[in-house]
């Protein structure tokens, strides 16, 4: 196991995690910056100070309960929704390629896509806000036409690695992908 450390696009410090199962099968996983608790704490107690200001020239307790309720909902919702701890990429030469978001709350999104429907794995360059980001994506293979790609899966959507990070990845990727298409096919 191999752990490296990167920056996301936004500066932050993510580390890159591979583990090589077998010769065609790797796990590559991207781990974010953990939730803060004084952040969490500075933005719960401006809530709450607000609130008890706005109670104090109202006098109305529905205010602090309110608050106190939005509060709480809110947390559950970015945790559970919003807050990714990692994102991890698990591909396996003769299945396919296991997409995870593991988020703050425990919750886990997985998505897997046969190696028949890969065409590639491509990094990709966007221009945002003055911007150019860098994203990793698989290009799925249009059945209808071999030459043709169906759709675009953007990956690490969330973390949002900077180019070195994502040429790691690629090159993971790319030599499983390189073994598939050397070794005969059974048919």
């Amino acid at each position: 196991m191999d752990e490296r450390r990167y920056r996301s696009a936004s500066g932050e410090p993510i580390a890159l995690r591979r583990r090589q199962h077998s010769a065609s099968c790797r796990e590559l996983v991207v781990r974010c910056p953990r939730l803060q608790l004084r952040s969490l704490s500075a933005v719960t107690s401006a809530v709450w100070l607000a609130a008890y200001g706005l109670f104090a020239l109202s006098e109305n307790s529905m205010v602090l309960s309110a608050a106190i309720f939005i509060t709480l909902i809110g947390l559950i919702v970015y945790l559970h929704f919003v807050k990714v701890d990692q994102e991890s990429l698990l591909v396996i030469g003769s299945l396919g390629i296991q997409v995870t978001s593991s988020y703050a709350s425990g919750k886990e999104s997985t998505t897997f896509i046969e190696m028949g429907q890969v065409k590639d794995v491509v990094i990709n360059e966007a221009i945002h806000m003055q911007k150019v980001i860098y994203y990793l994506c698989i290009l799925l293979q249009d059945p209808g036409d071999p030459q043709g790609i169906s759709e675009v899966v953007p990956l690490f959507q969330s973390s949002k690695p900077r180019l070195d990070c994502l040429i790691e990845v690629y090159k993971s990727c790319q030599e499983i992908l390189a073994q598939r298409r050397t070794a005969p096919q059974v048919e």
